[in-house]
């Protein structure tokens, strides 16, 4: 009887497993014979897709949609916010591709004869985080399929239904004007081997999600784009605007309760602006809690997990301040926006200097630019290394020192960072939800990930008149600079 059970289990596992392989295929055909469809269109027609896709994720009656369904099955965030991210962040990856080239000659130089013609990169696999299941399918469906190129998304299993209507919105303005419906696709019921196998048949996978599936990615053996950890950190120097800049950190740590990577995690504040810093903090409603009451808090937001080691209580994320200080035993105001803990020296020791995905910062102060500097890559460098970092400041040789110094893939200078980093009108970096950290944060690339990663390009080299150049060209100055006795010419 034992025997024959097992064997109904494991033939009933088989039969799953085909159902869901089919799915796959069924998936992939469909993708690339769509693709096939749109690979001969102009710049007018993909740019129409761009924009009939936008405008399913940008207007008022999906967008409520959305946001709601959203916050009911992730449990992540809050309606409002989901409402104002839909417009941000579609509305400004549609404005990203106006009048940029994706389709045919891209480029022309007479002097050196190069030409640069668009291509699509074919069938792309998209993943999606919990954290923004639906604006974020939005942004990426803008980018790759201004390439001429289609996409199967693979929903978190926490946010399937959001994610789902996401894409109907968006097969739906496919059809209006036309186009194939199958450029966008999801598969919504995939586990992780149908995920895997997805991610090897596709032609290009883009992982945005926790760290196993952006090294998923990475492993299937198909070229991949994933982002790294975050855990942005601000420095609030001597000479900052220091309403101003605590405005901005309130709005962006407490936008859609932290649930963006780029949410201020701790900020730096000089000695001479910090008691300031605390009464804005205060005067923005945000709470500062003792030592007890901080110890009470690291309790509640760190559990041992079943495999014996200190993990982020999945019951913090993008909650509410008052619900995170009421589960821990704080007693707080109902209209805290969130919740603050002084850092304790050194910092990068402080397990509130980790990122945190929720309406918790923690205050450091420095004396000097140069204590400043090596407290945020001492932080950075235990957990976030090479996701962003942001300064509020006057000062140009701070910016320069930054820039130069600090292994990081974005600095941003005086604005919110969770509205900057992935493009604002207040800025040009490029719109996205897809943030590289570069070599530093185990990624391929630094850059935003925007509608140009989804390009192959050709390029056409014409003849040119050859260039002579000689030893004493390319080598005279070197010698003569280092000198005969330092190295020898034959």
């Amino acid at each position: 009887m034992q025997r024959d059970g097992r064997r109904g289990r494991i033939k009933k596992h088989a039969t799953v497993r085909r159902k869901i392989m089919s799915r796959v295929d069924e998936l992939i055909h469909a993708g690339r014979k769509a693709q096939e469809q749109v690979a001969g269109y102009t710049q007018e027609q993909i740019d129409d897709v761009c924009l009939a896709i936008g405008w399913a994720l940008y207007n008022d009656d999906n967008v409520h949609a959305l946001s709601k369904l959203a916050v009911e099955e992730t449990g992540y965030g809050n309606y409002d916010s989901k409402v104002v991210k839909h417009k941000r962040k579609v509305g400004g990856a549609v404005e990203g591709i106006l009048g940029k080239v994706s389709v045919g000659l891209m480029e022309r130089d007479e002097e050196t004869g190069i030409s640069k013609y668009a291509k699509p990169v074919g069938l792309v696999c998209a993943i999606l985080p919990a954290t923004n299941p639906t604006a974020t399918a939005g942004t990426k469906a803008v980018a790759i399929l201004k390439g001429r190129n289609a996409v199967i998304f693979r929903p978190s299993s926490r946010a399937r239904k959001s994610s789902t209507l996401a894409i109907e919105f968006m097969r739906a303005g496919l059809r209006q004007i036309g186009a194939p419906e199958d450029l966008v696709q999801i598969f919504d019921d995939a586990d992780i081997p149908s995920t895997a196998e997805l991610m090897q048949r596709c032609d290009l996978v883009v992982a945005t999600g926790g760290g196993p599936m952006v090294r998923a990615a990475y492993s299937s053996g198909t070229p991949s784009y994933g982002v790294g950890v975050g855990n942005a950190v601000c420095i609030i120097a001597e000479d900052a605007d220091v309403q101003q800049a605590v405005s901005m950190i309130t709005t962006s740590k407490t936008f859609d309760y932290a649930t963006s990577c780029s949410s201020e995690n701790s900020i730096i504040v000089h000695r001479s602006a910090f008691e300031e810093v605390l009464r804005e903090i205060k005067a923005n409603k945000g709470y500062v809690c003792s030592p007890e009451e901080k110890v009470r808090l690291k309790d509640w937001m760190w559990k041992t997990n079943d495999k014996g080691r200190l993990a982020l209580n999945g019951k913090i994320v993008a909650q509410s301040a008052f619900r995170i200080a009421t589960d821990a035993g704080l007693d707080v105001p109902e209209d805290t926006s969130m919740l603050v803990v002084l850092g304790e020296e050194p910092a990068a020791q402080d397990k509130f200097c980790d990122e945190k995905m929720s309406v918790v910062l923690t205050v450091f102060v420095y004396e000097t630019f140069e204590e400043a500097l090596e407290k945020i890559t001492a932080i950075t460098n235990r957990y976030g290394r090479g996701h962003s970092m942001g300064i509020h400041t006057f000062n140009p040789e701070y910016i320069e020192r930054m820039g130069q110094r600090m292994l990081t893939s974005r600095i941003t200078v005086r604005q919110p960072m969770a509205a900057a980093n992935g493009g604002h009108a207040m800025n040009f970096m490029p719109p996205t939800a897809t943030l590289g950290c570069g070599t530093w944060g185990k990624n391929s690339t630094t850059e935003n990930v925007h509608y140009k990663h989804f390009l192959n390009v050709t390029w056409v080299n014409e003849p040119r008149p050859a260039r002579a150049f000689s030893e004493e060209a390319i080598w005279g100055e070197f010698f003569t600079r280092l000198g005969q006795h330092t190295m020898s010419r034959r």
